[in-house]
């Protein structure tokens, strides 16, 4: 059996400030220990339910360079940096048995949630035939499109909820309850790591019974963009245009997977500055 496990830092245990999560902030260093202690704790749920699986771990914040390689769990495979193909699913193809998504958040514009955007700050909202989608359906569908099931989700309350709402059979595992975008009850850091051991190895017992999330094209999709300057760079992308208000940029893909990454490239133009 192949796993892979894509793990975000935003919804780990503990975690609620940018001050843990962003590299040039006092706090990083603690966020990172936190992150890779419970990414630790899904690789040994699922070996508890398949000890021979082939287990890859796709480091999936910000310069995915965030996992500590020296205390990952040494049965696992590190995904580390970028650019590369599918971003925070790295690693992920056709014989991928199943999928697990560790500290994910929901999508811009709902809450509580902590911490909770798309991509980045100037991405306020992506629309995939008609339907508002975040970091976590846009990854489900990706994975789906490929035939693959996304079985675990953590994070905080609403990040579970956001799954449920996509894949109703998914197992959920929230270590956080969010009051606000920097705010949250949490769970103590080493329950938040038994809940997640356990869930891992539930999940990957009954991947049969959870399916994909397929999105079958052709496909409209709606990208709302919050700098007037990235809305000038993304319609000099072939099939790009500006559609109702000022903000908003559309596109008509073939497949998901065509989608998924001219998403992904207008997320990167977005974080270009004007000269």
């Amino acid at each position: 059996m192949k796993l892979l496990i894509s793990v975000d830092m935003e919804g780990i245990s503990g975690i609620v400030h940018s001050s843990e999560t962003n590299p040039e902030r006092y706090d990083y260093q603690r966020g990172r220990e936190l992150m890779t202690a419970e990414a630790n704790a899904v690789i040994a749920g699922v070996l508890d339910a398949d000890p021979t699986a082939e287990v890859l771990v796709a480091d999936a914040h910000g310069t995915f360079r965030n996992l500590l390689p020296e205390q990952l769990d040494r049965r696992s495979r590190l995904v580390r940096g970028k650019p590369r193909a599918l971003n925070m699913l790295a690693g992920l193809d056709e014989e991928t048995d199943a999928a697990l998504f560790v500290g994910y958040h929901v999508r811009a514009g709902e809450g509580p949630g902590v911490l909770a955007h798309t991509m980045n700050g100037e991405i306020l909202d992506v629309r995939v035939a008609g339907r508002s989608l975040g970091e976590i359906g846009l990854n489900a569908a990706m994975a789906g499109h490929l035939g693959v099931p996304v079985v675990l989700l953590s994070g905080d309350d609403a990040a579970c909820a956001e799954v449920t709402d996509l894949v109703p059979e998914t197992v959920t595992v929230a270590v956080k309850e969010a009051l606000g975008m920097a705010a949250a009850v949490t769970l103590h850091p080493e329950e938040a790591r038994d809940r997640l051991r356990r869930a891992a190895a539930d999940a990957v017992a009954r991947r049969a019974e959870i399916p994909p999330l397929a999105l079958t094209g052709p496909l409209d999709v709606e990208v709302d963009l919050a700098s007037p300057h990235t809305i000038d760079l993304a319609t000099l992308v072939p099939g790009v245009s500006r559609a109702g208000g000022a903000r908003t940029v559309t596109f008509t893909s073939p497949d998901y997977a065509t989608a998924y990454r001219l998403i992904l490239l207008l997320a990167q133009l977005a974080m270009i500055k004007p000269a």
